[in-house]
């Protein structure tokens, strides 16, 4: 516990530092079931750009890939998971989740399409007595650096669906985040990669920039 809260304190000064390196890292989550958890590979990276250009956070480009189940988890102080299709947790990882997430990590879920109805049951393995609530569009989560007045920007259509953010929350501290209809992580890839417009792709890493300063600051 106190390792992760560390690391949120002082990831906006940059003075952590690890055997090979004195930037933090943000962390894909990878998860067993089949779904393509490895999604957006240029996502994270040009979002811990952004962040640092934005917010003045040293976070290290180079994400790291960690699973569910692993001791790892706990060097990362925001880890972010998406893919399109199945998602399953062993009794084992749902329990190390709960554990890092109380303990001060960071969820961020992005359902890139196809993910929600099993992530869901994922979820209520991990935290079976606080289930996902819709966040209001007063959340602080929309009123960081960016101002999201309306919630979460659509960037991508998913059926035309609204774009909706919801959380868990342990202890009056938001410890999951997730976006549904939305997909920030496409709008932080490459610009060859969706082709959205400048205002899209600076919408999502506006949004993707207050997920990690509301998780680093709350």
């Amino acid at each position: 516990m106190r390792l992760i809260v560390l690391l949120l304190t002082l990831a906006l000064t940059g003075s952590v530092a690890t055997p090979t390196s004195n930037q933090l890292r943000l962390g894909l989550l990878k998860y067993n079931g089949g779904g393509d958890w490895y999604a957006n590979p240029t996502s994270l990276p040009n979002l811990a750009r952004f962040c640092n250009q934005a917010l003045g956070t040293q976070l290290d480009p180079d994400y790291g890939t960690v699973e569910v189940g692993s001791a790892e988890l706990y060097d990362y102080p925001w880890v972010h998971m998406t893919g399109h299709g199945n998602v399953v947790f062993s009794s084992a990882e749902a329990e190390n989740l709960r554990n890092y997430l109380i303990g001060g990590g960071f969820l961020h879920i992005d359902d890139n399409y196809g993910m929600d109805p099993y992530v869901r049951v994922a979820l209520e393995q991990v935290f079976p007595e606080s289930p996902l609530v819709e966040l209001p569009f007063d959340h602080p989560i929309y009123h960081q650096t960016y101002e999201f007045r309306n919630g979460l920007p659509k960037i991508h259509e998913h059926d035309g669906d609204p774009a909706q953010g919801y959380g868990i929350l342990w202890e009056d501290r938001l410890v999951v985040f997730y976006s549904v209809s939305c997909d920030l992580g496409d709008g932080w890839e490459d610009q060859s990669v969706h082709n959205d417009t400048p205002e899209i792709r600076a919408a999502a890493l506006q949004m993707g920039a207050n997920l990690v300063q509301y998780a680093f600051q709350q």
